[in-house]
């Protein structure tokens, strides 16, 4: 199963700070004796030995100096390795040339690690940084590292450097023994996997990644009583409910709202040109009407009354299959004979539900797409186009469309097989239980999952959600 970033507060990013601390380091990589010694170079196949990677997984090389660390992870390794340094010149200069000759390899972007860490890898490499580190800046500095990659390998120097003098300065800064990195490391969440005390430094491989079970909680967003309070009020309303028909081979589109749907608008067309149905869940039912598509059904699940905006305005050949815990705002001015309740089968609700036979329950997850697909199959259709079901960010957007309630959310790092996804953690929830899923309808439907999200990512690779370890 799959892991996600802890998030963190109570440190500010830098923000247009004069960095002297960049142009001490340009100073010292201008001084030829200063390259002679390449920490990370020596410590690579401990590295390898430690994480166990797979040849082509990418690795952030953390204040990357010379460069012959990542090479070393290359070679022995077979890894992509990104190299992070804020000194422009630390790089020897035939590595620097392989930046060309091997850019499937190796890259280079010149950071501050004081700041928001502009990429996410599964790993994680840093050799003799830390030490380097001002002490007010050590915290933010661990925890951007830990956020930007799920598996960190930490080398850190517990004396004092020798280099520094050349220019007048100081370079280790906070200079600290092995048990004082050990509860540091621990004190910010990082669970340590193996450590060493080497005396003249140190070395931990970590990592501070919640793992599946801590964020698949699957947990409801109305309290008990008010879903029971819609479902009373919703079956005394009188509405038709749905009910098992013959399996046919009429295709579905079932149109979610990630990010991707807007780059699959003509495909869809398409298939509705061609007889397609097209079913709309949430917001993707106003994303339809919007651009000139004509919904089918419209699946809603969620019990708060905002929902109550996917079902305006009425379009004149849509059906609404509204499940019976959503607030009754959603039925309001819905057409009797086009509208049908269906039923979680909740335990909160099954009492309900006893004395309004005959009803069947709909299996599924937490989210409207996991209750829509079980639904549709239950009506006879078992063969899916699947559009905008992404289950993570693209460019920082969660939705194809506007939709606030989403916009506050932590945003997680996600490793899957060897790609890295940004989610929420809804996002992880859902694409966990979409396998649960899989497994439990088995042969009972086909689907095609459009886009290059998680979810497609997890049905054309095989990959799993990744556990810690």
């Amino acid at each position: 199963m799959k892991s996600g970033a802890v998030g963190w507060t109570g440190f500010a990013p830098v923000v247009n700070v004069v960095n002297v601390e960049q142009a001490k380091y340009e100073r010292m990589w201008a001084l030829p004796a200063y390259r002679h010694v390449a920490p990370g170079e020596h410590s690579a196949t401990l590295f390898l030995a430690q994480a166990k990677p797979k040849k082509g997984a990418e690795v952030i090389d953390f204040g990357a100096g010379t460069g012959r660390g990542a090479l070393a992870l290359t070679l022995f390794g077979g890894l992509k390795v990104h190299m992070l340094d804020f000194a422009a010149n630390c790089l020897d200069e035939d590595v620097r040339q392989m930046l060309e000759t091997q850019s499937h390899a190796l890259t280079f972007t010149q950071a501050d690690l004081r700041c928001d860490i502009p990429l996410t890898a599964p790993y994680g490499y840093c050799t003799d940084v830390m030490e380097h580190i001002e002490p007010k800046w050590v915290d933010g500095v661990l925890k951007n590292i830990l956020q930007a990659a799920q598996h960190v390998f930490f080398q850190i120097a517990s004396e004092d450097d020798v280099m520094g003098a050349q220019v007048g300065e100081k370079l280790h800064l906070s200079v600290h023994p092995y048990q004082w990195w050990h509860d540091k490391l621990q004190s910010i969440g990082a669970l340590i996997h193996w450590s060493q005390d080497y005396g003249s430094h140190c070395q931990f491989y970590v990592t501070a990644w919640k793992d599946a079970p801590s964020l698949i909680k699957g947990e409801i967003n109305t309290g008990e009583e008010q879903i029971r309070a819609n479902v009373r009020a919703n079956l005394a309303a009188g509405w038709n409910q749905v009910h098992p028909h013959d399996t046919n081979d009429t295709e579905v589109m079932l149109v979610a709202g990630g990010p991707s749907l807007s780059s699959q608008l003509e495909k869809i067309r398409e298939l509705r040109r061609l007889g397609a149905k097209l079913v709309t869940v949430n917001g993707t039912y106003n994303w339809a009407l919007d651009n000139g598509l004509q919904p089918s059904a419209q699946v809603i699940v969620d019990a708060r009354a905002f929902n109550a905006r996917f079902t305006k305005p009425v379009h004149p050949t849509c059906k609404y299959l509204i499940a019976s815990q959503c607030d009754p705002s959603v039925l309001e001015g819905l057409p009797p004979d086009r509208t049908y309740l269906w039923h979680t089968g909740a335990e909160a609700i099954a009492d309900i539900l006893q004395d309004h036979q005959p009803w069947w329950p709909i299996p599924g997850g937490s989210t409207v797409i996991l209750r829509a697909i079980p639904l549709l199959r239950m009506l006879g259709f078992k063969r899916f186009h699947i559009f905008g079901f992404d289950s993570c960010l693209t460019d920082d957007l969660h939705h194809a469309y506007a939709q606030p309630e989403n916009d506050q959310e932590l945003v997680i790092p996600v490793t899957c097989g060897e790609r890295v996804f940004r989610c929420h953690a809804w996002m992880v929830s859902q694409a966990q239980q979409f396998q649960d899923l899989v497994r439990f309808l088995g042969d009972e439907f086909e689907a095609c999952v459009y886009g290059d999200g998680l979810i497609a990512h997890i049905l054309e690779t095989g990959a799993q959600l990744s556990e810690m370890h």
